[in-house]
Parts: structure tokens; C-alpha cells; sequence
């Protein structure tokens, strides 16, 4: 089971299914949506333990939150909802949940086979799967740049399990 140290870093986005219909049913506008779409965001996750920050940045947009795990907090999200939000780590996840205007949403963040896979649920589900670029903490420069420019698949993952030898 996963623990919330392994899903500090930074994280891209390799692949989106029903992230549109997810944001036509949370109430997002076709512009929005449109640039939603377009959107190859990275995930940035740090955490001191008991304080954690998520940062979502793109070409686009760029949004971040920071909690305590457990509390209640205001969140803004990417198209401008104000959420009350409570984020925990349960079963090797983290699970956001939002509640707004009476509807609610949760999003949930995981590690499957080494990607990050970010589950967003209301009555219907999207997904984004995440590959891992480099941790925010005892890295090098060299192992960040060598992280960042490998892109495809095949040769991240070979990248990767030289690196963690």
C-alpha cells in the first residue's frame, strides 16, 4: 500500500478519459471545458506530513490548495467553484472530497503500477493517468533533467528502474 511520501513529486499528465462530461456535470461552461481539454497539466505534490499542497500547472492555468489532512478548508478550483474541501489518506490513497452549492465530488489520487492515477467521481467518473517526473526532495539536477525530457513510456520506465538501483 501506497503512502503519501510516495506521491510527493511532480507528476504529467499521459492520458484523460471523460474529463469533458466530468466538467459538464460539475457545472463547467463549454469555454472552460474546451480549454480543459487542451490542457497537459502537471501535479505537483509536497507534503510536510500533516501539511499538504497540491499545485496544478499548465500552459493555461495554474491552480494550488494547501490543508491539513482532515480539516475542512476553502478551496478554489480551476473553474472558479468555491468548495468546502477536506482531503485524507486512506487505503494508500488521497482522497479529496468537495462539496458545493449542495453537490459534491471526490477526487481521488492513487499510485498504480508507478503512475499516479486521479480518479474524479460524481455520477460519472474520468480519469487521468500520471507519469512520475521527479520528486520535489533528493534529487539531483542531472537525475531532474534526465526525468523530464524522457517521454515516452518505454523509455521512462526503463529510465526509471536504473534510477532506483
Amino acid at each position: 500500500m501506497a503512502t503519501i511520501e510516495q506521491l510527493v513529486g511532480r507528476w504529467r499528465l499521459v492520458e484523460s478519459k471523460g474529463f469533458d462530461e466530468y466538467m459538464k456535470e460539475v457545472g463547467v461552461g463549454m469555454a472552460l471545458r474546451k480549454m480543459g481539454a487542451m490542457a497537459k497539466p502537471d501535479c505537483i505534490i509536497t507534503s510536510d506530513g500533516k501539511n499538504l499542497t497540491i499545485k496544478t500547472e499548465s500552459t493555461l492555468k495554474t491552480t494550488q490548495f494547501s490543508c491539513n489532512l482532515g480539516e475542512k478548508f476553502e478551496e478554489t478550483t480551476a473553474d472558479g467553484r468555491k468548495t468546502q474541501t477536506v482531503c485524507n489518506f486512506t487505503d494508500g490513497a488521497l482522497v479529496q472530497h468537495q462539496e458545493w452549492d449542495g453537490k459534491e465530488s471526490t477526487i481521488t489520487r492513487k499510485l498504480q503500477d508507478g503512475k499516479l492515477v486521479v480518479v474524479s467521481a460524481k455520477q460519472l467518473m474520468c480519469s487521468w493517468v500520471l507519469f512520475y517526473i521527479h520528486s520535489s526532495h533528493n534529487c539531483s539536477i542531472s537525475l531532474i533533467m534526465k526525468r523530464r525530457t524522457t517521454c515516452e513510456r518505454k523509455k521512462f520506465e526503463i529510465t526509471s528502474q536504473i534510477l532506483e538501483h
